[in-house]
């Protein structure tokens, strides 16, 4: 666990506020739980991935915010309902929740696709989330408030954005924060979710890849009108928003950040 550093780089929008983020040893989870504890919050970092979850601690310390690395599977019950409870007893409460850690699956052909993948990817995807929200609501709705934020993604939506189990985890996930949001009807307790589109991180860092070998790096995000990709700031900002007191009005939603991508069906990009 990091000290935290009274001033330094500390701007306020989630000031006295206790947060967990998954998946945030990279990508959009480390992009939130920094701009988390910028913003105030004292926060729970969870990842599988020990080395990179200690740099994202390493990272947030240096800036002078308050947070603690904890290794664990979002897939497992137990481990969930134990880094939360270490929130509580750590920092004394938990006002903000980002269920944010995923896996792709891959682009496995549909003929190929395994039982055994198709629960990996909604163990994470889906069941993960739901686990943050059974084990976080009640806290929650015993204060009266508090904010749970889920990553979904513009696969949720429209087709040819994932495979057919990352799109199907993610349709899931816009489902729960509906159906949850009315579940804590009355408790005070927010529930959305944010559908990213196409950003780098390290989950899609493959395709990123691929277009840099064939020389059409130029041509990532040509699909949308923003006619770019997104970067894991671009998220986590929304996230900020979501988990802040701004957002009170904000609950049963699933937002979209990917550049206008889903406001249209595919089309051929004019010149």
């Amino acid at each position: 666990m990091t000290a935290l550093k009274q001033g330094e780089n500390i701007m306020g929008r989630l000031a006295g506020k206790r947060a967990v983020v998954t998946g945030a040893a990279s990508g959009i989870g480390r992009a939130s739980a920094r701009i988390f504890a910028r913003e105030g919050a004292s926060v729970v970092a969870v990842d599988r991935a020990e080395e990179g979850l200690a740099e994202t601690v390493a990272l947030i310390a240096a800036a002078g915010g308050t947070a603690m690395a904890v290794t664990a599977d979002v897939g497992d019950e137990e481990a969930v309902a134990g880094f939360i409870n270490t929130c509580v007893v750590t920092y004394g409460g938990l006002e903000a929740i980002y269920a944010n850690a995923g896996v792709s699956g891959g682009r496995v052909p549909l003929a190929e696709q395994t039982v055994a993948l198709w629960q990996d990817v909604l163990r994470v995807n889906l069941i993960g989330p739901f686990l943050c929200i059974k084990y976080a609501a009640p806290i929650m709705a015993a204060a009266g408030k508090g904010s749970i934020i889920c990553t979904a993604s513009v696969a949720a939506l429209r087709a040819n954005a994932g495979g057919p189990p990352y799109a199907a985890s993610k349709a899931g996930v816009v489902s729960l924060v509906q159906t949850t949001a009315n579940e804590l009807f009355g408790s005070g307790v927010r529930v959305n979710a944010i559908c990213p589109g196409l950003i780098e991180t390290g989950m899609t860092k493959p395709t990123f890849d691929r277009a840099r070998d064939r020389g059409t790096e130029g041509k990532i995000g040509q699909l949308n009108p923003t006619r770019r990709n997104g970067e894991p700031e671009e998220i986590a900002n929304m996230a900020l928003f979501l988990a802040s007191d701004e957002a009170s009005y904000v609950n049963g939603q699933a937002i979209a950040v990917d550049g206008g991508l889903s406001s249209t069906h595919p089309f051929v990009p004019r010149g």
